[in-house]
């Protein structure tokens, strides 16, 4: 399962500490996995990518395959306090759809997200057409009509005879007049499915800023996908699949120049 080059490899064991799984072990002064071990091996890609000379070889991975860290791009303190804090969701959008090639940009880093034991369980469904996220936001409102119906008290914690008012006023109080849906689901039986697609969408959230664009979490629309049958229906995905996440994107109209204060951190030392 695993090759070392030995003309590389110094024996400093920093693939033996890194494992998370602990299955790498010393061998006749080699870093090997015992063959009982190898089904508890996750392809996280540790071993590999911890060793300074890259002497060693996954079976499913090779050095060669991996992008070098680069120092030199590291974020400092400050710029990593001033793109935290600068982040802003965006719920007005510029009538400009965004480019696939340009999104695809964008997941291509957010699929480096980290998931629960390496299972990677995180998929995207990107409704492109305009038309596609209207009628998600009718079937949304539909479902919040339901839920003042039948749960009036959910209903009224929620505002939702607002919503319905705004929607029928002409506005879009579901998808702020979003061109762009992203949904972001995974098997339903992961007891880890829904962190997995929250890290996966926050990755995302945090990389789109650099591309020149924008996104706010779907709240309404998250909801209704996993309780609303005619949009689980419309959104037909497999049936061992659910929605765990989504976003409206795209092109932010507006720029903005301060960064809102917050809540000091709670916390508990002990």
């Amino acid at each position: 399962m695993i090759k070392i080059d030995q003309e590389l490899c110094t024996q400093d064991e920093h693939c033996v500490a890194e494992c998370p799984a602990g299955i790498i072990k010393m061998i006749d002064k080699t870093p090997a996995v015992p063959v009982e071990m190898e089904g508890f091996c996750i392809d996280c890609g540790h071993c590999v990518a911890v060793c300074p000379g890259a002497a060693l070889t996954l079976k499913t991975l090779q050095p060669e395959a991996c992008l070098p860290v680069d120092k030199s791009l590291g974020l400092s303190e400050e710029h990593v306090a001033h793109f935290l804090r600068s982040r802003r969701s965006i719920r007005n959008f510029k009538n400009k759809p965004v480019e696939k090639a340009l999104l695809q940009k964008v997941l291509d880093i957010a699929r480096f997200a980290p998931t629960a034991s390496n299972k990677q369980p995180v998929h995207w469904l990107f409704l492109e057409q305009e038309k596609e996220v209207k009628k998600v936001v009718s079937m949304v409102i539909d479902w919040i009509k339901y839920i003042i119906q039948n749960e009036p008290e959910m209903a009224r914690e929620k505002n939702f005879d607002k919503v319905v008012a705004a929607y029928e006023a002409g506005g879009d109080p579901i998808c702020r007049g979003a061109k762009h849906l992203l949904f972001c689901y995974a098997n339903k039986t992961l007891i880890s499915a829904g962190t997995d697609c929250a890290i996966a969408m926050a990755y995302l959230e945090l990389a789109l800023p650099s591309f020149g664009l924008g996104d706010c979490w779907a709240g309404y629309v998250n909801y209704a996908a996993r309780l609303w049958p005619p949009l689980v229906e419309y959104l037909n995905l497999p049936p061992e699949m659910e929605v765990q996440a989504a976003a409206m994107i795209g092109y932010p109209k507006y720029r903005y120049h301060r960064m809102p204060t917050r809540q000091p951190a709670s916390v508990e030392w002990r």
